[in-house]
């Protein structure tokens, strides 16, 4: 698959999981659209955020649960490879899988924007098409920029055909198969 720019890959999929298997531990790699991303360390108010939606699925859905910095295969035919923020599944629903795990059984995938510059085309742009691509039925973004949540659905075709955005503190609903609605006025303190 050859990014949307129309440039030639940087490397090939079992190449970069190569190289990302030596990077050093303070380096996130991803291979979105054909090219190598660093992703940044998440800070202690993502973590805070990731730690908030794993206590609210848990409360509402038990037989699930949201995996932190997840590694997805993403994108048409497993080329990409995503760490996620959050990856919600069925309880066991990682079991054997290794360290890219295929997006089959993913319900969700969720990403919390950072503070670099990177995080517009990565997360609000490349991401939802590859998640979608992979046949994830919902993305959830938690944009800390604009204080909204976003729940993008309907995959089909590389895109979400429908997406919701709400303001931090309004209620948001994610609609099956997660079939959640999250009281998001915790995330107001979470912003900076």
């Amino acid at each position: 698959m050859t990014p949307r720019t129309g440039q030639r890959p940087q490397m090939s999929v079992e190449e970069f999981e190569e190289f990302e298997r030596h990077a050093p531990e303070s380096v996130w790699l991803e291979f979105i659209h054909g090219k190598v991303v660093v992703k940044p360390m998440a800070d202690g108010n993502h973590r805070e955020m990731i730690a908030w939606l794993q206590r609210v699925c848990m409360q509402h859905r038990p037989d699930l649960w949201l995996h932190a910095e997840s590694g997805l295969q993403t994108e048409e035919y497993r080329k990409g490879r995503a760490r996620a923020d959050g990856v919600l599944v069925r309880v066991g629903g990682l079991k054997g899988h290794g360290e890219w795990s295929e997006a089959e059984g993913a319900l969700m995938a969720v990403e919390i924007t950072s503070y670099d510059s990177d995080t517009n085309q990565r997360d609000r742009v490349e991401k939802p098409d590859a998640y979608a691509a992979a046949g994830i039925p919902v993305y959830l973004l938690v944009d800390r920029d604009d204080c909204t949540v976003t729940v993008f659905t309907d995959p089909e075709g590389g895109r979400y055909r429908k997406q919701a955005n709400s303001a931090f503190g309004a209620p948001v609903h994610i609609p099956a198969p997660v079939d959640i609605t999250l009281d998001t006025e915790p995330l107001k303190d979470l912003a900076d």
